[in-house]
């Protein structure tokens, strides 16, 4: 067990604790409000027995992450806390969180998901604020805080800061946009949320499922951690298993594209002149370079594709590596039906060939080989002429969903 560092929204230090091999699946834990990465002991031991690299993170202003002297404990800078820390991991783990720590993910894995995590578990997460009960709960919390690091287990300006009611309705906001897979762990009395109320909320997820704990309120706590760590360990195995996908020679063509998709990729439109004048292009991204002398470069073209017949015939093509702003163009070329080129800003290059003005770069080549590739037919193009511009980025694709680059 070791203990790392993170750097939260503006600069925060962010301390967790760390268990498991790096080469295991990662968990993150995230505790609630009042409380400490310690409340997580018996869950993160018995995940770790589980073949799981556990993670316990505090939030700012508890246990040993950083008392912000500025105070800033808004509902933004805890969910900003999030997104920092998970972007810092180099890996995508399976959230798992309670109350506070459940407002905070709901929220940081609205926008990006995919990108920052594979799977999220809300456990005692309210959906909606009963006052009585919110009276109740911060009295019992101000009875463990502090004013100073050391003094107590969390920062007591959190509780002034902090507007429950508005970090509940962004959660139920957030919910259609989580596209991950996500389990709802509730007590079976809990007073914090009703059966009706969870219920709800699960059935705006894309991807949800709900669990109950009989006899229990809070779920986490010590005499329920079992029932909480089997419904974890059920859920990891099914939704985020161990064991890796595999591919053999003759099994489902599915999993062989899927291992391919984790080859990280550009995006190009490969463009040409049909014998009548008109513009053809496909989306493609096959696409590499060959050789600097002579220069070449290749792209890989589906028999199928409705343009596949010319590009094999045409003397001269153009591959556009596409940038970030031109998603919806390489949408419209991978799609049917559609007049592509009335809806894209494009000119006729220098060699006959279309060039999608604003790429990222653009190639007009001369044909120089065509290869056959099984579905595909290889086209080794001798490059002519290109184009790039230095001050844009990259439109990318990884295991099927558009990417951008994440600078550190």
């Amino acid at each position: 067990m070791s203990i790392i560092e993170f750097r939260g929204f503006a600069g925060v230090r962010l301390e967790a604790e760390v268990a498991g091999a790096e080469t295991d699946p990662a968990v993150l834990l995230v505790h609630g409000a009042g409380q400490t990465r310690a409340v997580w002991g018996s869950v993160a031991e018995a995940l770790e027995m589980a073949g799981r690299r556990v993670i316990s993170l505090d939030l700012r202003g508890h246990g040993g992450s950083e008392w912000p002297t500025d105070g800033r404990y808004d509902f933004d800078a805890f969910v900003e806390d999030l997104r920092a820390v998970l972007a810092q991991l180099g890996t995508r783990p399976v959230v798992v969180a309670s109350t506070l720590g459940g407002w905070v993910a709901a929220a940081a894995l609205e926008r990006d998901a995919a990108l920052l995590a594979s799977g999220l578990v809300l456990v005692d997460v309210p959906v909606a604020i009963d006052p009585d009960v919110s009276r109740r709960i911060g009295e019992r919390l101000r009875a463990t805080a502090g004013l100073a690091p050391g003094q107590a287990p969390w920062d007591a300006r959190m509780m002034g800061a902090l507007d429950s009611a508005a970090a509940a309705g962004r959660m139920a906001s957030a919910a259609p946009n989580i596209a991950l897979p996500t389990l709802y762990v509730r007590g079976a009395v809990s007073e914090i949320v009703s059966h009706a109320d969870a219920a709800a909320f699960v059935a705006q997820l894309p991807d949800g499922e709900f669990a109950e704990v009989e006899d229990a309120a809070l779920v986490v706590r010590e005499d329920r951690i079992d029932a909480l760590g089997g419904y974890l360990v059920d859920f990891l195995e099914r939704r985020a298993p161990r064991a890796s996908p595999e591919y053999r020679a003759g099994s489902d063509a599915r999993t062989f594209r899927d291992a391919l998709g984790c080859f990280a990729t550009g995006v190009t439109v490969v463009t040409a002149i049909a014998p009548d004048g008109t513009p053809i292009g496909l989306t493609a991204n096959s696409f590499t370079s060959v050789s600097l002398d002579p220069p070449l470069l290749l792209v890989c073209i589906a028999h199928t594709a409705g343009s596949a017949a010319v590009l094999r015939a045409a003397e001269r093509f153009a591959v556009n590596v596409l940038q970030i702003g031109q998603q919806p163009a390489s949408n419209r070329f991978a799609g049917k039906g559609e007049d592509r080129f009335a809806a894209t800003s494009w000119e006729v290059g220098e060699y006959g060939t279309p060039v999608l003005t604003g790429s990222l770069s653009s190639f007009e080549c001369a044909r120089d080989a065509v290869h056959d590739g099984g579905d595909h037919f290889i086209l080794v193009g001798r490059v002519l002429k290109a184009i790039f511009e230095p001050r844009r980025d990259p439109l990318l694709y990884f295991r099927g969903k558009y990417r951008k680059l994440h600078f550190a």
